[in-house]
């Protein structure tokens, strides 16, 4: 694969990275443009997506399903989003390039992949250490420099890096973390799943003249939010073993 450097900028018209095979690039290519043919218009977006190769974030049994718009599972309980509902999150944070962005939820760490094209740095909070050092070394594998992935609760926000001119939440909670609403710039959008551990609304809010304006996305259906400002463990638990059992 090619190295990146700073992976700050789109120049140009982006193509898709090298991959390991021509399967890959082809797969990519149609997800561009099924992404374009559903709503997706920023075209930003849509070329960090044919840039990042997706199949690397995907445990290796499951990368010929890497382009699939769909999620797929990773490790601890946890999933890579859905392609669509990644664009449409980082669409709604109209990214110009040279914001300060947390992501609440590092995961695989593809949305922080894209984030980190899209802006000046990036901010990713990860409380799996073992997903957070994966994330970490394929993301320096790839040649960024302007991500930073941190293990800690997520719904607390990282006040080191504040304000943030954009926060993504890639899980869902049962409300708008407080934290994550005081770390946010005037001006700033915060986009993040919320409802029940069944179903959530993707909710995008805006922060101007000290109040915040809520706008919705869209139904989704994202993991639980386990943190402090999120669900507790224990409720997760019990999700998670009654959802087994149906």
């Amino acid at each position: 694969m090619r190295p990146w450097t700073g992976c700050r900028a789109l120049e140009g018209s982006a193509a898709p990275v090298d991959t390991a095979t021509p399967d890959f690039a082809r797969a990519q290519l149609e997800l561009v443009r099924k992404l374009r043919r559903e709503g997706i218009r920023d075209e930003r977006v849509l070329e960090a997506i044919a840039r990042i190769p997706r199949e690397l974030f995907v445990p290796p049994e499951l990368r010929a399903q890497a382009y699939n718009d769909e999620p797929l599972p990773i490790a601890e309980g946890q999933t890579i989003s859905q392609p669509q509902i990644v664009a449409l999150m980082t669409e709604a944070l109209d990214l110009r390039g040279g914001e300060n962005v947390l992501e609440v939820g590092t995961g695989s760490g593809y949305q922080a992949a894209i984030l980190g094209l899209l802006s000046r740095h990036v901010t990713t909070l990860e409380r799996s250490p073992l997903l957070a050092e994966r994330a970490r070394t394929l993301l320096r594998s790839l040649g960024y420099t302007n991500i930073h992935v941190e293990i800690t609760d997520g719904t607390q926000g990282w006040p080191e890096r504040a304000p943030y001119d954009a926060i993504v939440v890639t899980a869902a909670a049962p409300s708008v973390p407080a934290p994550l609403v005081e770390q946010l710039r005037e001006g700033g959008r915060l986009v993040l799943p919320v409802g029940s551990m069944y179903q959530q609304s993707l909710v995008l809010l805006r922060k101007r003249n000290g109040r915040v304006s809520r706008s919705y996305l869209g139904p989704v259906r994202f993991v639980p939010l386990v943190g402090q400002h999120g669900w507790s463990e224990q409720s997760v638990r019990r999700f998670r073993e009654e959802f087994e059992l149906t």
